[in-house]
């Protein structure tokens, strides 16, 4: 089941040169994509183009249900209220039990606030709260570069465990991720 569907994208800001011309890019249930390259090289504009946040000057997004799992935990949370109250404003806690288990949070963990947790732990939350929205198609932005390279691979299998229900489209700059995630890998140059 095709997820992702890019055809033909062309886009690039005003006064400056193309970041993408004629790029089109598929991506399948089960697969885990990853956008390689240096800052300024289009890698999250790409996201802002698949959410809507930015219009190509051409082409066609197809895009099944969408979470994002970001950079910095600590930024995708509010401070003041507990994680169970943020996930619940956003998705249903039905079946939550389970992602509790093979994502390895112990539930009291919810009821803390964000700076309760070392950024591991709020990673997993942050990737809990995005596999609640039952989204078909994940879009992770440096997901594990707050971390330690240790906590980083855990957290990676962690997110892989669920290519059964999504896709995956990961933004990295970390090429040997790139390499041991992956089933391709795009590589962007400014």
């Amino acid at each position: 089941m095709i997820v992702l569907e890019i055809e033909n994208l062309t886009f690039g800001y005003k006064n400056s040169p193309l970041l993408y011309d004629d790029f089109s890019l598929i991506l399948k249930k089960g697969e885990v994509i990853s956008i390689v390259g240096a800052s300024g090289s289009g890698k999250s504009t790409l996201f802002e183009l698949i959410t809507g946040m930015l219009k190509p000057k051409q082409g066609e997004i197809k895009k099944g249900k969408i979470a994002q799992i970001y950079q910095d935990p600590y930024s995708s949370f509010h401070p003041s209220y507990s994680i169970i109250s943020q996930i619940k404003e956003v998705a249903s806690i039905q079946g939550i039990s389970l992602y509790l288990k093979k994502l390895d949070i112990d539930e009291e963990l919810l009821h803390k606030k964000p700076h309760e947790l070392s950024g591991g732990q709020l990673q997993r939350c942050s990737i809990l709260r995005a596999l609640l929205l039952k989204p078909e198609l994940i879009l992770a932005d440096e997901p594990t570069s707050a971390l330690d390279n240790i906590v980083q691979l855990d957290v990676m299998k962690l997110l892989m465990q669920f290519l059964d229900r999504v896709g995956i489209l990961l933004i990295t700059h970390d090429d040997d991720l790139a390499s041991w995630a992956s089933d391709k890998i795009i590589k962007l140059t400014p």
